[in-house]
């Protein structure tokens, strides 16, 4: 269960790549976008 707001995101986003992964899809500037607030939010976190 998320703690905060941050958490939240992190975890809707990666929800959101796993999803659009599974379903096929091919715009990866879009992709792309989310893996790097991914990145910048487990950052945020200090858990990468």
């Amino acid at each position: 269960m998320p703690i905060n707001q941050l958490e939240t995101n992190l975890s809707e986003i990666t929800t959101t790549i796993a999803y659009l992964e599974k379903k096929g899809c091919t715009d990866q500037k879009l992709l792309n976008n989310l893996k790097n607030e991914r990145d910048r939010l487990l950052k945020d976190l200090k858990l990468k």
